[in-house]
């Protein structure tokens, strides 16, 4: 049954009213229209999949205008978003302090500044495209799921985590360089991107920030950024990167993180908690405070998931943190898995990859609506969370706000009928935006 705008959740009410400062009265209604038809649409994430889901008058060219050509932006719309992000997070990024203070064993001297950390991941995920020859911005990148390059868009995302809460950034499109010669835009590597959103981001008040990404971002220009900012980074490292070890004799020498591994015995790793949302998961890993080239001094995290694993199974890192305990760098590298839960998520519950318009800006302006019903989604997961006292996925708060809408549109009828409205009356109301139609059985 289409959805009716009126019969919304009071929270999602709530979250729509602090947005729609950023959109003008007629786009007002578009904006509701895509978040409640990605809320409840089970199908085909498609412009047409969307109106069939909301009783609401608003035609199929109507919202393709909306998202290809009308005045409205994404850069907007994601300052609206950390603005209510921080408004959230400010009262618990207080009380952590305070917790921290009355926890600090009193000594000589000034006391150590609290530190609370919001950690930035970077990361990118292709959109694959199998039929679409139209499309604006598409090229040919790596997809992990297919294990081969296929054809598609390539998202790259930022995502703020702070409290337990995300706040997904501003989504980009990376085009390759064929690309942008063909549609006439400027080339933007995906280290660029990762180096403006550095340099751009502020984060929220009284908070450190710590870097997150993979070994793809890893260089000399990123790590640099992020000192200058004295933010702390954690990064994936290759099997041929290059670290300064010290040979038996006392001759330092420089040799690849994967030839270093090898010269290690069982017993210089220790079993640690790799934490997930199953409890955790036993590893082994080995902590060396060393140089990396073109790094300067890190630590390198050495993890094998098991004592008798191929070194093809074994995974480096290098974090600019020089006193962290081996269980803290691997509970900071495990925290980066929380861009692929937003990945996973984005697309199955949201679809982010069944979009169907042709422009760049419309499908950029897809994926930020998208991401805003994803930030509304990890709002109601954490409050659950708190509630229920047990891990809560994004799927279960989709279930649970989903059925806090089919009660009030119950509520709704019955007000309807015992105020005398009629069967047609109430059907001409619950009218989808688009009929279903025979061809489409």
């Amino acid at each position: 049954m289409a959805q009716p705008d009126i019969v919304q959740d009071a929270t999602l009410r709530q979250f729509d009213r602090a947005l729609l400062g950023v959109f003008s009265l007629p786009q007002c209604k578009y904006f509701v229209t895509v978040l409640l038809g990605l809320l409840h649409c089970d199908a085909a994430h498609t412009l047409s999949g969307l109106l069939r889901q909301v009783a609401i008058r608003v035609t199929v060219s109507g919202l393709s205008r909306f998202l290809k050509s009308c005045a409205w932006s994404v850069d907007a719309l994601t300052a609206a978003r950390q603005e209510r992000f921080n408004v959230l997070v400010a009262p618990e990024v207080s009380q952590t302090h305070a917790q921290l203070r009355a926890q600090r064993v009193c000594c000589v001297g000034r006391p150590r500044k609290t530190v609370v950390t919001g950690f930035l991941i970077l990361d990118d995920s292709t959109h694959v495209k199998h039929y679409a020859h139209a499309m604006q911005g598409q090229g040919w990148h790596y997809s992990s799921t297919d294990q081969c390059t296929m054809p598609g868009h390539s998202l790259f995302q930022s995502l703020y985590c702070l409290a337990g809460h995300q706040l997904p950034l501003t989504p980009q499109m990376y085009r390759q360089k064929a690309v942008c010669e063909r549609e006439g835009v400027p080339f933007l590597s995906k280290v660029d991107m990762a180096l403006q959103t550095i340099q751009t981001f502020e984060p929220s008040p009284d908070t450190a920030t710590h870097v997150l990404m993979d070994s793809w971002y890893t260089n000399k220009r990123i790590w640099r950024a992020c000192r200058q900012r004295s933010w702390d980074i954690t990064a994936g490292l290759k099997s041929n990167r290059q670290v300064r070890t010290i040979l038996p004799d006392g001759e330092r020498v420089w040799r690849s993180v994967a030839e270093y591994a090898a010269s290690l015995t069982a017993e210089d790793f220790q079993p640690v908690i790799w934490p997930n949302q199953e409890g955790g998961q036993l590893v082994y890993g080995h902590v060396l405070r060393t140089k990396v080239k073109k790094l300067g001094a890190c630590q390198v995290l050495i993890i094998r998931p098991a004592p008798d694993a191929p070194k093809n199974q074994w995974r480096y890192w290098a974090t600019s943190r020089l006193t962290d305990s081996l269980e803290q760098v691997v509970a900071a590298v495990a925290t980066r898995w929380t861009i692929e839960t937003l990945f996973a998520d984005f697309k199955e519950l949201l679809g982010s990859d069944q979009y169907q318009v042709r422009s760049a800006e419309a499908i950029l302006r897809f994926w930020a609506l998208g991401l805003c019903l994803y930030q509304y989604l990890d709002e109601q997961r954490l409050r659950l969370c708190r509630e229920r006292r047990q891990p809560v996925s994004m799927s279960e708060a989709r279930t649970w706000v989903r059925q806090q809408h089919a009660d009030l549109l119950l509520d709704w009828l019955g007000l309807q009928f015992r105020t005398g409205a009629s069967d047609d009356q109430v059907r001409r109301q619950l009218k989808a935006a688009l009929a279903l139609s025979a061809l489409d059985c």
